[in-house]
């Protein structure tokens, strides 16, 4: 490992930020992982800053936990205080950029530490990314900064950075491993690391293990920084897979039974794994009363959606009068944000879960309670959805219905409960769903509205005996991909980049 990065120390100087400060608030929204577009930034506060090479020399690299402070809307009459989201940057400095970095200029500085020199997004250079994984490699300790690992790190891998990320940023190393960095950080638990390691303690082959990891330690709070996983050479991810093959009219019905096997699979090692809780009828009450909010709240926000509401109401209903006829089901930890841009199928033919982070814009204590697993599912079967009105052009008939009934046959055959046995459950899911993709779509991409209120016409209508997986859908044709959305939420389509290939999405 390098010398400058071993004897690498946290600066100090209170003009870090501030020197920085002007620049940041014009870079950072419009980072297509910055979660709070659409709001003005007041200002920031510094969590951490650390040396990673030194600031004189001709390359300096700064890691930094910065606190972009930005009013919540409220009741008219502005904003309400917020104590800002947390962020990860690694900064760059430099004399001048040569122009293969002009795409990660954050700008020249003209005061403090950094006078005169220029800084940069550093994970765009490959010098910086090297650092970062000798420090993983080492298990070094770099002020707050704890590099972990599990196995062993091959030295001079040429670094790449994936171009096509959403949420976080990713760095490939040649084609063994790849470096998840998470972009909006919080103190605690992160299931993107937490899961992996349990599953990889269960020798489940479906997710690829953690080879390393970096946390920081700030005022007896740790954050996880980032992930170092193997990566998939030559894998698609499920999006783009689903899209080529109704691209060339082919079936995919035989990939998605196989993805329901991989599915069930993570979900029984979890269950050895990790502790199981019973849901009754109080614990059932609060998860149908949740679901009831966000039907109420969405119906207020998208006109569109009031005639439905008290069909996809009973979707809610039929639950909780199950709960209180004395029905349980079994919670355990999921993947909570599961969809195909989530999965990978290796040029061998196997699937693998990635992305275990979950909604983004949720707490990590919610993001690690324990769910039935037909959440999960209720994911998958929505996906489907979006891949068939995605390809451009009509649907294909009974596509999205084929891969939906093959998934829940994998998924039964892999030793998991068929979904179908449990209508009520998988309706309720299902329909809270499709109500965040209707209030997604009317805030982001008005043109793609057409495919979630099909779902809703049908789980609207639904009931016990006839909530079926294998349904037709029947989505209105020509919903075409508008605007890009902001990072605040996951895309409900599923599109963008998995991390294991750098190709396709962080999204639900």
């Amino acid at each position: 490992m390098s010398q400058a990065v071993t004897r690498s120390t946290a600066p100090s100087s209170p003009g870090l930020l501030a020197s920085l400060d002007p620049l940041l608030r014009e870079w950072l929204p419009r980072q297509r992982w910055f979660a709070g577009k659409g709001r003005p930034v007041t200002g920031f506060s510094l969590v951490a800053a650390t040396e990673l090479l030194p600031s004189d020399a001709k390359l300096g690299l700064h890691h930094l936990l910065v606190r972009a402070h930005q009013p919540l809307p409220s009741a008219p009459g502005g904003g309400v205080p917020h104590p800002g989201d947390c962020y990860q940057l690694l900064i760059g400095v430099r004399e001048a950029l040569p122009p293969r970095l002009a795409p990660a200029l954050i700008g020249h500085v003209h005061e403090g530490p950094f006078a005169g020199r220029t800084v940069y997004e550093a994970l765009y250079d490959p010098r910086p990314a090297e650092v970062i994984l000798e420090a993983l490699r080492a298990q070094a300790r770099i002020g707050g900064l704890r590099f972990e690992r599990r196995d062993e790190i091959r030295p001079d891998l040429v670094p790449r950075m994936a171009t096509a990320e959403q949420s976080n940023s990713s760095v490939i190393y040649g084609d063994t491993f790849i470096l998840k960095l998470l972009r909006r950080v919080l103190p605690g638990v992160n299931p993107d690391l937490e899961l992996p390691l349990a599953l990889a303690r269960e020798g489940c082959p479906r997710v690829p293990p953690p080879t390393a990891w970096m946390t920081a330690e700030v005022a007896d709070e740790s954050y996880v920084l980032g992930v170092l996983q193997p990566f998939v050479q030559g894998a698609t991810d499920g999006w783009e897979l689903a899209l080529r093959e109704l691209a060339k009219g082919e079936d995919f019905s035989a990939e998605a039974r196989a993805l329901g096997r991989a599915t069930a699979e993570v979900h029984t090692a979890l269950a050895r794994a990790l502790p199981t809780v019973t849901l009754a009828h109080l614990q059932l009450q609060s998860l149908v009363d949740g679901m009831t909010e966000r039907l109420q709240s969405a119906a207020q926000a998208v006109p569109a959606l009031r005639p439905y509401a008290p069909g996809l109401q009973s979707a809610f209903d039929a639950l909780a009068d199950l709960a209180a006829e004395g029905h349980t089901w079994t919670a355990q930890r999921i993947h909570g944000d599961l969809h195909l841009g989530q999965c990978l199928r290796a040029a061998s033919g196997e699937w693998s879960l990635i992305d275990f982070e979950g909604e983004p814009a949720k707490p990590l204590a919610e993001r690690r309670m324990a769910q039935p697993v037909a959440r999960d599912v209720a994911g998958m079967l929505r996906s489907f959805d979006y891949a068939a009105h995605s390809a451009g052009g009509p649907p294909a008939p009974g596509w999205a219905a084929a891969c939906r009934a093959a998934f829940c046959t994998g998924y039964a055959e892999a030793g998991g409960r068929d979904p179908r046995t449990d209508p009520v459950l998988l309706r309720a899911y299902e329909t809270d769903k499709a109500i965040y993709e209707v209030l997604y779509e009317a805030r982001n991409r008005p043109d793609w509205l057409p495919v979630p209120l099909s779902a809703v016409r049908r789980l609207a209508t639904d009931t016990e005996a006839d909530a079926e997986p294998g349904a037709e859908l029947g989505a209105e044709p020509g919903a075409e991909p508008g605007a890009e959305a902001g990072a605040e939420a996951s895309d409900p389509a599923g599109s963008g980049a998995g991390t294991g290939t750098g190709t396709g999405a962080d999204a639900l």
